[in-house]
């Protein structure tokens, strides 16, 4: 990202993005931000300096990030925003904004990552941080500092997204003993994290982790798995119907290896049976594991 321009990027919003949650006393005033951050972004796409400049503070200092150089107040800061559109015509922004935390009743520091996609559709982002604060009734900006955010890879999303119904919280109970599993996207949803614990009368026997992603050079989704006795598992997915196959291969802690065909039924979105099949170990034939119910803790996310 150019960083003379990396300071225009701090107030738009894609309001999908953000998560905080806040008091019912600041939720007037995160409303007042939204809505200065929905016409920062319109004045900065219809490139207009002097309304961009309106929405910083009379003692706001811009801080060139290229030369160090500073400007304070709205007429210096339009000047800047002026030379800078001159040169970035065409340019759009978006900005995910991760969230915003109120410091105190007349400061809030608002952190995400901006974009601009220039005319050819090159797109250079930064990570930033962006203080507001409240002058004379009115939210305004006081301070940005940003960082360049690294090229960005190509997102598996659409390779993992039929698996976005693991999403969430599980719960597979069977008497006094119980499997939960937890499932969240990684960033850039390349790849969904499994974590899983084994409880036995309210005592943690075992837990581990699971990562799924998607396999570009085998175009195969995969999965690997490590559980805290020491023990490892890689697998390789398959969908069929309403089911997903999975064909385990594992190392147990003592070295022996194993493998087994597990299978999850989807019944409906809080609900899916689990079953393991062909299971071995060094050669060994193991009985099968008889469909369970696992169920949804909570709504589907």
């Amino acid at each position: 990202m150019k960083n003379s321009i990396g300071i225009l990027f701090v107030l738009t919003a894609t309001m999908s993005g953000m998560q905080a949650t806040f008091a019912t006393d600041q939720a007037a005033d995160k409303a007042v931000i939204e809505k200065s951050v929905e016409s920062y972004v319109a004045a900065f796409n219809a490139h207009d300096s002097e309304a961009l400049a309106a929405h910083w503070s009379p003692e706001a200092v811009y801080t060139n990030p290229s030369t160090g150089n500073q400007v304070v107040g709205h007429e210096a800061i339009k000047k800047e925003f002026d030379t800078l559109l001159t040169e970035r015509k065409g340019d759009q922004l978006e900005v995910d904004v991760e969230s915003i935390e109120f410091v105190s009743p007349n400061v809030a520091v608002e952190n995400g990552v901006a974009r601009v996609t220039g005319p050819e559709g090159d797109v250079e982002a930064s990570h930033y941080t962006a203080v507001h604060v409240r002058r004379s009734g009115k939210w305004l900006l006081d301070r940005v500092s940003e960082a360049e955010e690294a090229a960005a890879f190509p997102s598996h999303y659409e390779q993992l997204k039929d698996l976005k119904w693991m999403i969430g919280t599980w719960l597979d109970a069977n008497g006094d003993d119980q499997i939960e599993t937890t499932c969240q996207w990684a960033r850039n949803n390349n790849f969904i994290i499994r974590s899983f614990k084994v409880s036995v009368e309210d005592r943690i026997d075992t837990s581990g982790m699971q990562i799924i992603g998607w396999d570009p050079a085998a175009e195969k989704i995969r999965s690997w798995a490590f559980d805290s006795n020491g023990g490892f598992a890689e697998g390789k997915w398959t969908k069929k119907n309403n089911r997903w196959i999975v064909e385990s291969n594992a190392t147990l802690p003592d070295g022996q290896k194993g493998s087994s065909i597990n299978i999850m039924t989807i019944v409906d979105a809080n609900t899916f049976g689990w079953q393991s099949t062909g299971r071995e170990v060094d050669g060994k034939i193991l009985p099968n594991i008889d469909e369970v119910k696992v169920t949804r803790l909570g709504t589907p996310e």
